[in-house]
């Protein structure tokens, strides 16, 4: 392969290795800072005695998502249930909230 070949392969490509790099990089940082910020809910709403049903309902609807982006790439049985596993989780404790707030069951 000729440099004329490689580079006309690389304009004709669909991604950019570039771009993809700083998105995963971008996404990257993006989990630390929501787990960053996700630890420091938990630990403010234990010593204020408050519940944790939305900052673990927020979390395991994200691991869902990316389990299931993942899953459809790779079809990997693990995510498909890591997938299952958290949407059952985030609807559980989102409905523990709704019923918190509402006042139902008490």
């Amino acid at each position: 392969m000729d440099k004329d070949e490689i580079l006309k392969k690389s304009r004709e490509a669909r991604e950019d290795e570039g771009t993809v790099y700083a998105e995963n990089r971008g996404r990257r940082y993006g989990v630390m800072g929501f787990c960053t910020v996700f630890i420091v809910i938990l630990i403010f709403n234990l010593v204020t005695r408050q519940n944790n049903f939305v900052p673990y309902s927020m979390f395991f609807a994200y691991l869902a998502a990316e389990a299931l982006g993942r899953y459809q790439i790779t079809r990997q049985k693990a995510l498909l249930t890591a997938t299952v596993l958290g949407t059952f989780s985030s609807v559980c404790f989102l409905a523990c909230h709704i019923l918190d707030v509402l006042h139902i069951g008490q």
